[in-house]
């Protein structure tokens, strides 16, 4: 948790802020302002997104009402969404939980390639209930993934498109890390599940190398051939989510197949009400120790911090 900034607001809603979720330091953009807060009376803490100065915020509101109604496997719940002249925000229920560019800093570099494994499967298995629902995320990013000790939460949903009115694509896309926007898309193209493929990939190699651009050199063998085909400029040659999450929960025999190759899952997923795979590769020891105790930090500063309830305006002016 990083202390507010001067400028910051004090209270948004009915929560009083207590801290920020992302570091000062980082050098990978965030699509949303991120404040971890708390409610009056001090029992309920949440995670408070706003969007980011000059984002449109008629699409920052829509995207975050279409997060409220999505329901699936690793998607950090959008509980409340208020729009109001001042600020607009949404938020999602708190549990202790890192961005991935703080979690590659407490490790101290890049994250071990089981871990990785373990991410891009749950994120493959989101992508895979989003896709099947008929929704593109259109916002994955380093700093869209949150890491609790029970698995990841992808967040920002649709960070890219709420930049721009009416989901048009800007000339630049503020709040997102290079190399992450697919090469159809900053050539104009709408939102499409292959782009949240090649996302997927950047995020990966992010990870794993420490940037979203690596050298096919730089990638661990075990996920060199999956990230590379996430990465493929041509649309038509990424996988689709439900293959790479076989490929990278380690079905034997698919890792290195083509994206019409791949064979289907065989077992139960969370698309029809089984146990996905990914949530296999999430037990004892999936994260590093150093990550888990940042993670224990931020959970004591949050139940530690203290509501100046002087420093509140009157609640007649607030939204």
């Amino acid at each position: 948790m990083e202390p507010l900034r001067p400028g910051d607001p004090r209270r948004i809603g009915p929560y009083h802020l207590i801290g920020r979720l992302d570091a000062y330091s980082s050098n990978v953009p965030v699509p949303e302002q991120r404040f971890l807060a708390r409610s009056p009376e001090g029992g309920r803490t949440v995670l408070i997104s706003t969007p980011l100065f000059g984002a449109h915020r008629g699409r920052f509101i829509a995207e975050a009402e279409g997060a409220g109604r999505q329901s699936g496997p690793w998607l950090a719940p959008v509980t409340e969404v208020r729009e109001a002249d001042e600020l607009s925000w949404y938020a999602s229920p708190y549990v202790p939980v890192v961005p991935l560019p703080a979690a590659l800093a407490a490790h101290g570099g890049p994250l071990p390639e089981r871990t990785v494994r373990a991410l891009g499967a749950a994120l493959a298995e989101s992508l895979a209930a989003l896709h099947a629902s008929g929704v593109t995320h259109a916002g994955l990013s380093p700093a869209a993934l949150l890491l609790g000790a029970d698995g990841p939460r992808l967040t920002c949903f649709g960070a890219v498109r709420a930049a721009a009115p009416d989901g048009d694509q800007p000339a630049e896309f503020p709040g997102t890390a290079s190399g992450t926007v697919p090469p159809e898309q900053l050539a104009g193209g709408r939102p499409q599940p292959p782009g949240d493929t090649f996302a997927l990939g950047s995020v990966l190699s992010y990870a794993v190398t420490g940037h979203t651009v690596p050298e096919r050199s730089e990638l661990p063998e075990g996920l060199r051939t999956t990230i590379s085909a996430c990465l493929a400029r041509d649309p038509a040659g990424r996988p689709p989510a439900t293959r790479l999450l076989e490929a990278l929960a380690g079905s034997p025999g698919t890792a290195g197949l083509g994206p019409q190759q791949q064979p289907l899952a065989p077992h139960g997923t969370v698309l029809d009400g089984g146990l996905g795979p990914a949530a296999m590769l999430l037990g004892p020891g999936w994260l590093p120790g150093r990550i888990i105790a940042a993670m224990a930090r931020q959970s004591a500063e949050v139940l530690a911090a203290d509501i100046d309830a002087t420093t509140w305006p009157s609640a007649s002016a607030l939204p």
